[in-house]
């Protein structure tokens, strides 16, 4: 270790020539300065819910081994098996090495256009390879920055808690100076690097200028939103070399330019349309892997247990349209994870009558001969080798699955509107004209846009690449001045963090509808500036309920402590007397209460959205749109 002389220990010589005092410089931290932080803390927050470095590392590995595992298959299905020999009816029987021909036989049986598919997907898989380890690299970083920045080791992941991560980066943010623009980071700093660019896109959602809605005959004005169009408009957005960011933080500054917006807006919607051109060029390669994707994923479940198709999920489209701004991924998924329960007792409170009965005959007729041939299989196993009666007993099976999923649950009442405020419970949003008008099937119609089947969601993903182009030359393009507007009017530039969009900053003052307050602590905002279906207000309270320890500014803080008040006075803990055992407030609190450690803070936060929807239903004067879906209606 170097030893250095103080001033007052150095001996100053009058004659002698000036002297040059050294000074050690302390060694930086490897995590000072940080420059992209976005990628970093996002990361570090995927880190965490993949469950540490080695499931990391196997999730990659076997990513790539599906993908060359289904192009290899694939190949060798379409020119390696003897088909002929396979279905031959001889007296014989047929054996494994006469079906399956060798590998040199296969590769001889291949085509040019079989040659042209595995170059591609051999070039895919080098990308992916690439990047791959790329994203190892950066997470073994990462992995030594939880193990000696934040002291979290890999096994003890499971064991801690997100927010209690966030504490620790909070901590090292002082100590490591992570971010150099300012000491210390509040946890919404944290999210904004985060989610960035999801909630801009959620803003998007909002202000209805995503996703698209097309008109299919016979069907109506459905959304149209997929991986595929979301992963176009993303790379368009925030990752192109044509992106409106300069780099993940920082908007290019023509954007904030008002007077070059028509030319932005042609270039942009020029961009739009090369990618249309490529989408359509690629589209049978991706249709191609799509389908056989889908096949060898769905393949399993299908035959273990047809009912599970005819299931409903949330949609692509319900995850940002009932997304919080600064939401995380394990935030939004626990939410909707609960209201999947009451949403599908909701939409199963409606029934056609002549629905039911057509399921319910086609069910009897098809169990009753199944029952006959499960019987004689019982009696003698021979049975079985009668052409084609395996193939019967499983599409019977089949029919007697789908028909019983379309059949209306026996133990739900007709109680609509409880039914769906035990969904807005959990979901927090809720338009305002669904209310007092659940029962009705247009109401139940756009909540399937948000609550759909399996199979539909599973339809509209191995359409997408040959609808996407069309989507982004007829719905897209037309919106691109809208795009670039949005962009300038609703951009922000916060110290530390860079350009974030406005609505993220969850300024009520700014972007708050006055019909979700109580008191006049919102300024004169238009229709163009405020958020739709009080979002900035559900966000901010949600925002706070997560994060306690986050101070927000003087004028969110005065709505939050309103919500707080009612819900200190209206406690969930104690039920007046008198109150309804159907109230679904108090099933949530029931069903539980007792299995979450978080339950207070989740009923609170049920209770705060039903207060503010309550606030919003009798103060709000809405002129409705004649749209029929919910982000259509126009305040």
């Amino acid at each position: 270790m170097k030893n250095y002389q103080s001033l007052s220990d150095v001996e100053y010589d009058e004659g002698s020539s000036n002297h040059v005092l050294f000074q050690a410089e302390p060694k930086r931290s490897r995590w000072n300065h940080i420059i992209d932080l976005d990628s970093f803390f996002a990361r570090t927050y995927s880190y965490h819910q993949n469950h540490g470095f080695l499931c990391m590392l196997l999730q990659e590995m076997f990513e790539l081994n599906q993908f060359a595992f289904v192009v290899a298959l694939s190949a060798y299905l379409a020119h390696g098996v003897n088909y002929e020999k396979l279905f031959h009816r001889g007296a014989t029987k047929t054996t494994m090495s006469e079906v399956i021909l060798p590998l040199s036989e296969c590769v001889g049986n291949f085509s040019w256009i079989t040659w042209i598919v595995l170059l591609i997907a051999m070039a895919v898989f080098a990308f992916k390879f690439i990047k791959g380890v790329y994203k190892i690299v950066k997470f073994w970083d990462i992995k030594q920055f939880y193990n000696i920045a934040l002291g979290i080791r890999d096994k003890e992941l499971d064991n801690i808690t997100w927010n209690e991560v966030q504490v620790k980066i909070k901590v090292a943010q002082l100590q490591h100076q992570m971010c150099i623009h300012k000491r210390e980071l509040t946890e919404l700093d944290i999210y904004h690097r985060i989610l960035r660019q999801k909630n801009y896109i959620l803003a998007l959602v909002n202000k209805r200028i995503l996703p698209p809605r097309i008109n299919i005959p016979l069907v109506g004005e459905e959304v149209y939103w997929t991986k595929t169009l979301c992963y176009n408009m993303e790379w368009l957005l925030f990752r192109s070399p044509w992106s409106p960011f300069e780099n993940p933080f920082n908007l290019r500054e023509e954007y904030k330019k008002v007077s070059l917006r028509q030319e932005l807006a042609t270039q942009l919607g020029r961009h739009v349309l090369y990618l249309a051109f490529v989408n359509l060029i690629f589209a049978p390669l991706i249709l191609l892997w799509q389908i056989l994707y889908a096949f060898f994923y769905y393949a399993d479940l299908f035959r273990r247990d047809p009912a599970k198709v005819g299931l409903r999920n949330w949609s692509l489209y319900a995850l940002l349209y009932l997304r919080h701004f600064n939401e995380l991924d394990h935030e939004v998924a626990e939410r909707l994870t609960k209201a999947h329960k009451a949403a599908t007792r909701y939409v199963s409170a409606f029934s056609s009558p002549l629905t039911t009965l057509i399921a319910s005959h086609v069910s009897f007729i098809s169990g009753s001969i199944m029952a006959v041939f499960i019987v004689l299989t019982l009696y003698d196993e021979d049975v079985l080798s009668v052409e084609h009666v395996i193939t019967l007993i499983s599409g019977l099976g089949v029919i007697v699955a789908i028909c019983r999923a379309m059949q209306p649950d026996e133990n739900v009442s007709w109680c609509p509107e409880s039914l769906l405020s035990a969904v807005v419970l959990h979901t927090h949003y809720l338009p305002a004209d669904w209310q007092g008008h659940a029962h009705t099937k247009r109401i139940r119609k756009q909540f399937e846009q948000l609550f759909q089947y399996r199979v539909v969601g599973l339809v509209e993903e191995l359409l997408s690449p040959i609808v996407t182009p069309y989507i982004l030359w007829r719905c897209i393009y037309p919106k691109s001045l809208d795009i670039i507007d949005f962009f300038r009017n609703f951009t922000v530039t916060v110290v530390g963090v860079g350009d974030v969009c406005s609505f993220a900053q969850m300024d009520i003052k700014r972007h708050g509808n006055p019909d979700w307050h109580n008191e006049q602590d919102v300024s004169d905002v238009n229709q163009y500036s405020q958020a739709e279906d009080g979002k900035v207000e559900l966000s901010l309270v949600h925002f706070k309920m997560t994060n306690p320890a986050w101070v927000p500014p003087v004028s969110a803080m005065e709505f939050v402590s309103d919500v707080e008040q009612y819900n200190v006075s209206n406690s969930m803990l104690n039920f007046p007397a008198g109150k309804s055992a159907q109230d679904p407030r108090r099933s949530v609190r029931l069903s539980e209460g007792l299995e979450d450690p978080n339950a207070f803070q989740y009923e609170s936060m049920g209770q705060s959205v039903m207060y503010l929807h309550g606030v919003n239903k009798q103060k709000s004067t809405l002129s409705f749109a004649e749209e029929d879906t919910p982000l259509l209606q126009q305040d």
